[in-house]
């Protein structure tokens, strides 16, 4: 695992693109399995977790071709059925591929995704919708089979709570099921599950009910190709504004969407955050009032982003006054406050909670990162810090942070992976 060394203390300046949506292009990709005619995806950022679902869809030989922030998937007549377990054990989005692959070849093997180290996700709300679409399942030493067992002229299938993981499965699933109306309540409403619905209307599917909790479906026989393009990451934007107003800098975030970033741009606000938004970008000022502390609430969209709550914690280390943060989506995701205590933070965790002192500056430290965005706001607190900072296993961040080394020294920050 590589290593990066931080000398903080630097007010960032200048100017960074956002890249395009990692959480939007990963079910997209795994939904271009449902047409054998070509597509082209574009804005697609270089990460590791889009490195693996190419893997994937190579492994069902399905060839691509990736270049210059463009996937090209070539027109194919057919795709195998079985997914190797090393491809899907690397990042739970895979799992997603279990739907489109079914609906294509009637049967299916995909293994059980790998643990998460920021709680537990289950799988058992994907099987229940595959299972009302008409899909039998069962689990065997790690590895889920489904096999098309009849056609189900209506499905109404009721989720237990927004999963986006399971909405997105159900969409990619229900859209190619000729002859039968899917109606998916309490589905999730992100903006890359918008993304994912435009996609497949792209491709010929019939959905009613974008952007709204109740989405209904009707299966069509035959999906087509196209070309499309990825919306911004809001959470690589959101990052990156952040990062400026840590720093005390002045810098312009490009593809910062405000109707995707609501939730984040009024917490900032609450927090006497300096800074703008105007269309698609957001810019950081510096300013001599201090930011005061607030209380954060990570939930589904359109609340704030339990995406961004590790990022936002660390910010909050240095709002005056307290702050409490409480993330009810995934209420175990605090690995990131023991190691900011590292740094000098006030910070502990009270009945999954994080509870704040704000403190004046934070020291350079040596810490560990544990998932990908623990890795994000270790890099924001050693931006800021006084001193050195040495972040151990930073490869995480390499997962959804497109050349964040290069964007970051763009800034003027200095940056070194070992």
């Amino acid at each position: 695992m590589s290593e990066m060394i931080i000398s903080g203390g630097i007010e960032l300046r200048g100017k960074v693109q956002t890249s395009g949506s990692k959480n939007a292009v990963l079910p997209i990709l795994a939904a271009s399995l449902l047409t054998t005619e070509r597509i082209v995806i574009k804005r697609v950022p270089d990460l590791e977790d889009v490195r693996t679902m190419i893997e994937i869809l190579n492994a069902l030989e399905i060839e691509t071709v990736f270049e210059d922030g463009v996937i090209e998937i070539k027109a194919h007549k057919s795709c195998k059925n079985v997914v190797p377990y090393h491809l899907i054990r690397k990042m739970r989005a895979s799992f997603n591929i279990l739907g489109p692959l079914s609906v294509m070849n009637d049967t299916a093997q995909v293994p059980l995704p790998g643990g998460c180290s920021i709680g537990p996700r289950p799988v058992d709300i994907h099987l229940m919708g595959l299972k009302k679409l008409g899909f039998d399942n069962h689990i065997e030493y790690g590895v889920v089979f489904t096999e098309k067992v009849g056609m189900v002229k209506e499905a109404v299938i009721d989720l237990p709570f927004p999963s986006v993981g399971a909405t997105e499965q159900i969409l990619s699933t229900a859209v190619k099921l000729e002859g039968t109306t899917t109606l998916l309540n309490n589905a999730a409403k992100e903006p890359e599950i918008t993304q994912l619905v435009d996609f497949l209307i792209g491709m010929g599917a019939k959905i009613e009910g974008k952007g709204t909790s109740t989405l209904k479906i009707t299966g069509v026989r035959e999906l087509h190709g196209l070309e499309f393009e990825v919306i911004y990451d809001r959470m690589e934007a959101g990052t990156y504004l952040i990062a400026g107003l840590i720093t005390g800098g002045e810098i312009e975030v490009e593809g910062y969407v405000e109707e995707d970033n609501i939730a984040l741009t009024e917490v900032l606000t609450k927090l006497n955050a300096p800074f703008r938004v105007e269309k698609d970008r957001a810019f950081t000022y510096h300013s001599l009032t201090p930011m005061k502390g607030a209380f954060v609430k990570a939930d589904v969209f359109p609340y704030f982003p339990t995406d961004m709550q590790p990022q936002m914690t660390t910010l909050l280390t240095l709002c005056q006054g307290q702050s409490v943060v409480q993330d009810v989506v995934f209420p175990e995701r605090n690995s990131h406050a023991e190691e900011l205590r590292r740094f000098g933070a006030g910070i502990f965790v009270r009945n999954q909670s994080i509870m704040i002192n704000g403190v004046d500056e934070l020291e350079g430290a040596p810490v560990m990162a544990t998932d990908l965005r623990c890795a994000a706001a270790l890099i924001l607190a050693g931006l800021s810090a006084n001193g050195d900072t040495l972040i151990q296993e930073v490869d995480h961040i390499f997962r959804g942070y497109d050349k964040i080394t290069k964007k970051l020294r763009g800034l003027g920050a200095e940056v070194e992976i070992k």
